[in-house]
C-alpha cells in the first residue's frame, strides 16, 4: 500500500505511516493561526509544523521565525514549504495530515472542503462562513468527514471551558428554571488593525487587513458575537431563532484602515417558544468594553462568562480558573482533544454546531446591513455570497469594493442597500 492508499483508507488514524509524526500545515499567518500552531505542538510532542500559507511571504517568514525559535525540535518549515498567495492553501494541503485554518473566514468554507476532500483532519477558526452559500459547504464538509472518519473542529472554545460546561449543565438541570431571555454582548475596540504596506495591489492589502472588509471578515456580529451565539444556542439545547431584526452602522471611524465595516450592531432573536435574544456588539476605542452572556430565567440568572448562578440557586464555579495553569486554556484542550482522536482513530465533529451557530451571526449581520428582519428560513434557504466566490478571488483582480479619493470606502446603508 503506497502513501496515497494509506491516507485514503486510514481516515482518523492518519499521520505519516510507519513513524509517530503528524504532519500539521497553517493556512494563515496571523496571530490566531500561530496560536493554534503553538498550541498543535503542545498537543502532541510527534506534531511538526512542516507547511504554511499567507497572502504575505513577509509574514510567513516572520511567524516562521518566531515558531522555530519556541519549538525547536517541532518546526520543520523550510522556504520551499512557505506559500504566499491566495493559491497556497493548496500546497499546505498536499503537504500535511492535520492543516490549520485560521485566515479570512471567506476562504474557510472553501479551504476546510478541500482539506476534507484530500483525506486531511481540520482545526478551523470561526466564523465558519460569512454568508449562506458559504454555510452550505461548511455542512457538506462536516458530513463527508462524518463519511470519511475525519477530525472538523471548530475554534469555538467555549464548549471545552470547563466553567462553562458545568455552568450550562447546571442551566439545563433546572437552576435558573425557564430561559425567558437572553443578553449577548462584545463590546470592545478595533480588532487587528493592519496599516497598507507598499507593494500590495488592492486585493492584497484589504486581505491582509481582512477584519475590516466585510466581503472577507463577515463584519463583526458573525465575526466576534458568535462566540455568544454558540454559548446561547447550547444554553437553549441547540435550538436556532426562527427570525431576528437589527441596527447598526458606522459612526465614528474613519480613514482607509478601518475599510467598510460598521462599528457598531444591535440584533434582537426570537426563538419558537418566546424566548429573545438581546445581542449588542461594538468596534469603537474610548468607550465602555464589556463581554458576557446572560441567561434571564424564571427561577434566577446564569452569567456564563462569569461562571456564576443567582436567584433560588447562588452558585459559582470553583474549578481551576481558565488561563490561570496549565491544563485550563480552553483553547489548548480543544487541540488537546483534537490529537487524542486523531492518535485513537476516534474521530472529534464539531459539525452538529459550528455552522448554525455561524448561521445566528450571519442572519443578524444581514439584517443590519439590509435594515429588514430576516427568517432562519430565509437565510437556510438562500444561496446568497459576497461576491467574488471565494474561488475567484485573485491579487490582480478588480476589488469589490474601493476606496474614494480621500481613501474612505464605501458602507452598507440600512434602507436602501439589498442583499438576500
Amino acid at each position: 500500500m503506497n502513501r496515497r492508499d494509506f491516507l485514503m483508507v486510514s481516515g482518523a488514524g492518519v499521520f505519516a505511516a510507519g513513524s509517530d509524526t503528524i504532519r500539521v500545515g497553517m493556512i494563515g499567518a496571523g496571530g490566531r493561526c500561530t496560536e493554534a500552531a503553538t498550541q498543535a505542538m503542545n498537543a502532541d510532542k510527534g506534531v511538526r509544523l512542516v507547511a504554511m500559507a499567507d497572502i504575505r511571504m513577509d509574514r510567513l517568514k516572520e511567524k516562521r521565525d518566531l515558531l522555530k525559535r519556541k519549538y525547536p525540535e517541532q518546526v520543520m518549515v523550510d522556504d520551499d514549504h512557505l506559500f504566499a498567495g491566495f493559491d497556497g492553501y493548496k500546497h499546505v494541503i498536499e503537504s500535511s495530515d492535520v492543516v490549520l485554518i485560521a485566515n479570512a473566514a471567506k476562504f474557510h468554507p472553501m479551504h476546510t472542503m478541500a482539506a476534507i476532500q484530500a483525506g486531511k483532519h481540520v482545526f478551523v477558526e470561526k466564523p465558519h462562513a460569512i454568508d449562506p452559500a458559504g454555510i452550505k459547504v461548511v455542512k457538506a464538509a462536516a458530513e463527508l468527514a462524518r463519511k470519511k472518519n475525519l477530525c472538523l473542529l471548530s475554534g469555538l472554545q467555549s464548549r471545552f471551558h470547563r466553567g462553562y460546561r458545568e455552568t450550562i449543565q447546571r442551566v439545563h438541570d433546572g437552576a435558573i428554571g425557564e430561559i425567558i431571555a437572553i443578553q449577548e454582548t462584545w463590546l470592545r475596540a478595533p480588532y487587528v488593525l493592519y496599516p497598507r504596506v507598499p507593494g500590495l495591489t488592492e486585493v492584497e492589502y484589504q486581505a491582509s487587513n481582512q477584519y475590516h472588509f466585510h466581503w472577507l471578515s463577515g463584519d463583526d456580529v458573525p465575526q466576534t458575537l458568535v462566540h455568544n451565539f454558540d454559548r446561547a444556542r447550547w444554553a437553549m439545547k441547540e435550538q436556532n431563532p426562527v427570525r431576528c431584526y437589527g441596527m447598526g452602522g458606522r459612526s465614528t471611524l474613519k480613514g482607509e484602515i478601518y475599510g467598510n465595516v460598521f462599528d457598531h450592531h444591535a440584533v434582537v432573536y426570537e426563538f419558537a417558544n418566546g424566548v429573545r435574544m438581546y445581542a449588542y456588539c461594538r468596534t469603537i476605542p474610548n468607550c465602555y468594553e464589556e463581554n458576557s452572556s446572560v441567561l434571564l430565567g424564571t427561577k434566577g440568572r446564569a452569567y456564563v462568562t462569569a461562571t456564576r448562578i443567582e436567584g433560588e440557586t447562588n452558585w459559582r464555579y470553583s474549578g481551576p480558573r481558565a488561563y490561570s495553569g496549565p491544563g485550563t486554556n480552553p483553547y489548548q484542550i480543544e487541540h488537546g482533544e483534537l490529537f487524542k482522536a486523531i492518535r485513537s482513530g476516534k474521530p472529534i465533529n464539531s459539525g452538529s454546531y459550528m455552522a448554525d451557530s455561524t448561521m445566528v451571526g450571519i442572519m443578524g449581520q444581514l439584517s443590519c446591513y439590509t435594515g429588514k428582519a430576516v427568517t432562519w428560513e430565509q437565510v437556510s434557504a438562500s444561496d446568497f455570497y459576497y461576491a467574488p466566490k471565494p474561488e475567484d478571488v485573485r491579487a490582480d483582480m478588480e476589488p469589490p469594493v474601493k476606496p474614494d479619493a480621500n481613501g474612505i470606502y464605501p458602507v452598507f446603508v440600512p434602507g436602501e442597500t439589498k442583499l438576500l
